[in-house]
This record gives C-alpha cells, structure tokens and sequence, in this order.
C-alpha cells in the first residue's frame, strides 16, 4: 500500500445528529475526553463554573446551552484491531446542531461526511428531528451507528427501543451491548461481540472504566458481580439471538443495518465502546460524484446534458469543496473559515489550487485544522480530513478547489426560508455595516438575504424563529447593527429559471422581462444574484405558476 493510500485508509470522517437535549453534544465532549484531545470534559450544565462544552464556541451557545452551529473537531486513536505501534486513526467528528432551525447547516454537513453517529434519548425514543435527519442520511445511504443514551435514568425498555428505531427509520437493529437494568438499578452494559462486562460506577464522572472479561453469558462470575439481575441479561441475550439481525456489514455501509451501542454520555460510561465500534465498522473516505468539464464553473441550462464523474478518494492529484463558511470565529480579527472537506490527493501547506467557479489558480496558505474554535496550521492533509481556509470573501458554499481539473462536487442545496423580515435600521451610519454583516451571514448559509426589485431595503429569510435571533444576536455582537425588524407579507420563497424548452434565447429573455414586469413587487435577488419569487401564500404562488407555465419555481437551489 502506497502513503497516501495508507493515509486515506486510516481516515474517518462522521457527523454527530440527534434531536435536541438527546446528549449529542455531551457525548461529543466525552469522546474528546477519552481520546485524550481534551484534558477536562466542560458539561453544558456547568457555566457557573467557567466551563462550556469544546464544541460550543459561539457566545450564543455558551449562554444557551445548545449548539447553533456546527463545530469540526480532529483527533487520532488507536484501531482496536491493529498492533499498537500501527498508525493510530486520524477521527474529524463534526457536531451538528440538534434544532429543526438549522437543519440546513446539518444537511451540508451530512454531505461531507462518510457516516454519522445518531445519539438518542433513552427516555424518548426516536423523536421528529431525528426521524427528519435520518431521511437526509438515506438520500445518500449514509452508513449510522446508534447510541442510546441516559441509561442512568429511567428509560423506554431496550426492546421498545429497538423496535422503535427499526419501525420509525427503517433500520434494522444489531445490538453490539446490552444494558442491565436502567435508572437505579443500571448496573452497566454486555458487550455481546467480546463477551465483556463494563459495571456501571455513577462518580468520576471523567474516568476511563476498563471492562470485566468473562466467558460467555454463563460464567459464574456474571452471577456474583450482578446478583439477580443476572437472569434479566440471560433471557434478553437468549431473546436476541433469536430474534435480532447479525452484524451484516454490508447492509450498514448501505445504511440499511445499525450497529446500536447503549451508555450515559454524562458519566462517560459506554463511551470508549461506541468509539471503538465505530472505528471498526465505519468506512474511510468515499469515492464522490462531481460534474466535470465546462458545466462545472456555472450552473447548465435546464434540460442540458451534465457530464459527471466519481472522483475516488487514492486518485493522485488534490480536489475538495466547501461545505461551511464561519465568520467571527475569532472575533478579534473578524475573520470568515470556510471548511474544506478534502475528497482527493494531499494538501500541502502553502499549495496552489484552481479554485473551479472563478476559473482561477489561488493560493491556500494558512490552512488550519480545527478543535472547534481552537485551530493549528495544517501541514498536509488527506481525502477525509476537513480543514479551514481563510476567506477573504471569495470563496462561497459549493465552491470546489483542484489541482487543474475542471470540477464541481454535487448535492449542496439550500433551501426555500418560511420566515420572512424587512431590516429597519435604527441608525443610517450603520448601513455599510448592515450590508456586510447580512453579506457575511448569507455566505454561511446561516440565513438568506433579498434586495426586492422594488426598494431599498433588506428582507432577510429564515427556516424558523431561532434562526432569526441567532442573526439579531450576531448582527449585534459581531456588527454592532441595531435595527428592527418588521413582518412582511411573504411566507415562502421560490427561485426562478426557465424550463427546458425549444423557444430561442430570445423568447426565453422576452418571456422573464413580461415576468417581471408583471411581478415586480414580489421580485427579489438573493445574495447569489439569483431571481427569487416572493409568495405571500401558497394560492398566490399556484397562480403564479399557473400563468407561467414555462418557469420553474424551486424550492431548493444547488450551491454553485
């Protein structure tokens, strides 16, 4: 095996989802705890003690105690199964955030990543942001594993919770431990693929427990370490083994199996396990598609045949997009990131690349490796790894870098905001201010902006209402931009190209000025300079559509 095959093989690359308050963040923590990243575990609940979570950088989140945004962490372990003088695995774990009002940057998220870990609430079950976050891992057969979490407290019955992930996401389950017992009487997990067991210890809460090897199910010590509660183990292990799936590799690289692991984030228990299974079963970087040739720098004409390629992650010459742009991660220098996820090749510090939408060769100097808001300058990077970029402004979401070809790597969409607000400044000096903060918030994708056709003044669009506070709270603090922020009439928007047609260029052009003409109150451009309809319901967006039978109004546009 050659070096950068043998780099690329030892990669992994995985996002963390769950429902909000599951413990995503929790867990999160404790996994740089156990792999020695971080020294002391910073818990959510713990800002009287000066502490907040490695993850949770923004200033928003640390007052909260939710994540609104999504943190990269890099870290090496060693693989469980190789020699302990092998190459230990280099893990990027990206925290996503939990809230439907974010879905957006998690769904980027999801396209830079080879598997996700799904954390869930013991006491809940599978819950709707789950459900939804599931849906988006299926469009691309995103390889999950499973972790049930908050045993120490009372929860659903094992099996309920399996059959309640295999009926909800439409996964079958392969227990790889079993708990024993919930709440106070856990006693800890089976680790039914080594026959170990790991007791449960509810103090100190930031050490690592090594596991008790036992020989099957039926070693007397199991009798003497778990009293009666031994004969609940026997029966749900010997119920398992006849009605649980084995472990089948290839229906969980296909996304349709689940590894499912069981634990207390807050108390670090079932941890180490969970990252060791993870490591074992998860794939390293996978081949990408990507458009190929003169389509790649513009978005086609509708109708227009695209010429595509995967692009595997061992091919010799360096490709990567960008799937995030950060700005005021250090809000000292008012800087913008924009996080790259290397699909190809090595990334060299100081390298040149061809940046494929300007059609350019730029320099990459500075580029960093991330432990959340903490970063060091990277030296070289592989197909998995993710890395920050300093953006002055030029790089944008979708934006793929190469070492000459022309590419462009697919499936970065955004999508149509429901949530609609006209910016009233409170001060005009401030409007160069307004512009920028609002230019910078697009660019990330953290919200979208209108100029209306008609008027001067900003609408900004988001999913939910938590994503418009988070914009107010940043305007504010990263800006300092006052304004209010008035309803509009608009509840959805569409944005606006011509269907595939046989008319002439020039009939094409014709027919959008009628549009527009017709339809210039309810016009507007995003920050991308792209026609936008903005529908004040869904009976006027159908007319609309109606009259123009020759337009295409979409919900989602592709990063381009």
């Amino acid at each position: 095996m050659n070096e950068l095959a043998a780099e690329v093989a030892r990669r992994r690359t995985f996002a963390i989802i769950s429902h909000p308050d599951a413990g995503k963040t929790t867990l999160t923590e404790k996994l740089l705890l156990y792999s020695g990243a971080i020294q002391l575990a910073g818990a959510v609940r713990a800002k009287k003690a000066g502490r907040a979570t490695t993850s949770d950088w923004m200033e928003m989140e640390r007052e909260r105690g939710i994540s609104v945004t999504t943190s990269v962490m890099s870290f090496e372990y060693p693989h469980p199964e190789l020699p302990p003088d092998a190459p230990p695995v280099q893990v990027n774990l990206l925290d996503t955030p939990g809230h439907a009002d974010f879905g957006e940057d998690t769904y980027r998220v999801l396209t830079a990543v080879d598997a996700a870990l799904m954390v869930i609430d013991g006491a809940k079950g599978v819950e709707e942001r789950t459900e939804k976050l599931i849906e988006i891992c299926r469009l691309r057969d995103t390889p999950v594993v499973t972790f049930i979490n908050k045993l120490d407290r009372e929860c659903l019955d094992p099996l309920e919770l399996m059959s309640d992930v295999e009926k909800k996401l439409g996964m079958t389950c392969c227990p790889l431990t079993w708990p024993i017992g919930m709440g106070k009487r856990f006693k800890g997990v089976y680790d039914l693929m080594h026959n170990r067991l790991h007791l449960f210890q509810a103090q100190g809460h930031d050490k690592i427990q090594q596991g008790i090897l036992v020989e099957g199910l039926h070693d007397p010590r199991l009798d003497e370490l778990l009293g009666d509660q031994v004969d609940e183990l026997r029966q749900a292990a010997e119920l398992l083994g006849e009605a649980s799936a084995p472990l089948d590799h290839a229906a969980f690289l296909a996304g349709k199996q689940t590894p499912l692991l069981f634990g207390s984030a807050m108390n670090n228990f079932g941890v180490r396990e969970l990252l060791e299974a993870y490591i074992r079963l998860a794939p390293g970087p996978l081949a990408r598609e990507a458009i190929t040739g003169p389509a790649a720098a513009t978005a086609p004409a509708p109708g227009e045949p695209v010429p595509t390629r995967r692009v595997a992650p061992t091919e010799e010459a360096f490709s990567g997009f960008v799937f995030k742009i950060q700005a005021n991660m250090d809000p000292n220098h008012r800087d913008r990131m924009a996080f790259l996820r290397v699909c190809s090749g090595v990334f060299e510090r100081g390298m040149r690349a061809h940046h494929c939408r300007l059609g350019r060769e730029v320099g990459l100097g500075n580029a960093t490796m991330f432990m959340a808001r903490d970063r060091e300058i990277v030296e070289a990077a592989y197909a998995g790894d993710i890395i920050g970029l300093p953006n002055h402004g030029t790089i944008k979401i979708g934006d793929t870098f190469t070492a000459g070809e022309q590419l462009r790597f697919t499936g970065i969409p955004s999508f149509a905001p429901e949530l609609f607000r006209r910016v009233l400044l409170k001060s005009p000096l401030k409007a160069k201010a307004l512009a920028k903060g609002l230019q910078q918030l697009a660019e990330e994708g953290a919200i979208q902006v209108f100029k209306p056709l008609v008027g001067s003044m900003f609408i900004v669009g988001a999913v939910g209402q938590l994503q418009l506070e988070v914009m107010k709270h940043r305007l504010k603090s990263e800006y300092d931009v006052d304004a209010d922020y008035e309803s509009v009439e608009y509840t959805t928007a569409r944005w606006i190209t011509p269907k595939p047609t046989t008319k002439s260029k020039i009939e094409v052009q014709k027919m959008l000025e009628g549009f527009q003409q017709k339809n210039q109150g309810n016009l507007a451009h995003d920050s991308h300079g792209d026609l936008a309809y903005l529908a004040p319901n869904k009976w006027n967006l159908a007319k609309v559509e109606e009259r123009f039978p020759d337009l295409r109004f979409s919900s989602t546009r592709e990063h381009t």
